[in-house]
């Protein structure tokens, strides 16, 4: 019997045995799987990091390049222009104030208001002025009529001593007498002229042809004679023609000359520049600014330039021989002016440079360049020497480089 049961339980464990390699034969291709499967994973990560690193290093050192512009020197032999501020101002420009006291009666022109020499501008009542010319005229008949007494006297008094009745001396004294009468007489006419013109003042008139710039005065105001010009009632212009001073540097003086033409252009209207001309100049420096003043006519018909507008004076000077370059290249450091030039390898070399004249967008270079000289402009402030960089922008050759080209072409 048990020999039989041993035979039926032998199939049964060999099934079971089987089942199990099964399950096990799965877990160890599903672990195999997953393995592959992490690693995979991982692999995939460690290629996305290392080319995400290739490609920052790539962008860093793309950014970390400095990117120039250059240019190359050039003779100054052409004529070169300067550039200087200045502020128009009407050629004759006044303030209009009044001569006689009162009270304002009335205005009959307006800031912007143009008027002729002799326009009436305003009125003034002045009854004091009135009262006092009332009062000179009676003195004046007043001393006329002591005069009138005084020389009737004299002529008694001549007749008399002509009969020996009165003495020389009292003859004499009636005769001063009646000089004396004449030169009261003669104050008071100067007395009542005086009045009658202070008189004409309440009339306030233009003293030349021009446009109202300023009213400081409304009806009713108290007109003080004399108030100076925190008082003034107008302020007339001239604007045709105008007048430019310019403060011109000591280096530039002596190329300035009376009847030079210059042009005078405006920011708003860059378009339309005008030309003027050099009327007259201080002929000396002065020591405190070191630059000699010079002024400017400029013609005005239209009015379209107007008093008080910032203007740049443009001053054709002759060139000289120097090299010049433009004025964004230089670099202003501690240790002087220096300028960045580059090597055959694109790479920086610092030239410390004498400069000369300014001709603002251009400044003259007196030594320390040639024209062969690759020059950056406006370098960054951290631009040291030997930083490698790269040209921006395709360049012009060097003036030398160009003439040999020209050459071996012909």
């Amino acid at each position: 019997m048990s020999e039989g049961l041993s035979t039926l339980d032998a199939p049964a464990d060999s099934t079971e045995q089987l089942k199990r390699r099964r399950i096990t034969r799965r877990a160890l291709i599903l672990s195999v799987i997953v393995v592959v499967l992490l690693a995979a994973g991982a692999g995939r990560t460690v290629m996305s990091r290392i080319s995400n690193n290739n490609d920052l290093k790539s962008k860093l050192a793309e950014q970390s390049k400095t990117y120039v512009t250059t240019t190359f020197p050039k003779r100054a032999a052409q004529a070169q222009t300067l550039a200087l501020p200045g502020t128009l101002q009407g050629y004759v420009q006044a303030p209009i104030a009044a001569r006689a006291s009162g009270y304002l009666k009335r205005w009959l022109v307006d800031i912007g208001s143009r008027v002729n020499k002799g326009d009436l501008l305003a009125e003034i009542d002045s009854p004091e002025i009135d009262q006092q010319l009332s009062q000179a005229v009676a003195a004046r008949e007043q001393a006329a009529a002591t005069l009138n007494l005084a020389n009737s006297t004299m002529n008694r008094w001549e007749a008399l001593r002509k009969k020996d009745a009165v003495s020389q001396q009292e003859l004499e004294e009636r005769r001063s007498a009646a000089a004396q009468m004449r030169a009261n007489l003669a104050a008071a006419d100067a007395n009542v002229e005086r009045l009658r013109q202070l008189q004409g003042f309440k009339r306030v008139v233009a003293p030349f042809a021009g446009v109202i710039t300023k009213r400081n005065v409304d009806v009713g105001d108290l007109i003080d004679a004399g108030g100076g010009a925190g008082r003034t009632l107008f302020v007339l212009s001239q604007t045709d023609p105008l007048r430019i001073y310019v403060n011109v540097p000591q280096s530039y003086a002596q190329n300035v000359k009376v009847g030079q033409q210059v042009t005078v252009t405006q920011a708003e209207m860059q378009d339309r520049p005008v030309q003027g001309k050099v009327a007259r100049t201080a002929g000396a420096i002065d020591t405190a600014t070191r630059t000699m003043q010079i002024e400017v006519t400029l013609p005005n018909k239209n009015g379209v330039l107007m008093p008080g507008a910032y203007v740049q004076v443009q001053l054709p000077l002759q060139g000289g021989n120097a090299l010049t370059i433009p004025t964004t290249a230089l670099m202003i450091r501690g240790e002087g002016i220096h300028v960045a030039t580059l090597d055959a390898e694109k790479r920086v070399r610092l030239r410390a440079v004498k400069i000369g004249r300014n001709y603002g967008p251009n400044v003259e270079i007196l030594d320390g360049l040639t024209p062969a000289d690759e020059v950056v402009l406006n370098p960054p402030d951290s631009l040291a020497e030997g930083d490698q960089v790269v040209v921006a922008q395709h360049q012009k050759k060097a003036p030398a480089a160009r003439a040999e080209d020209q050459a071996s072409a012909k």
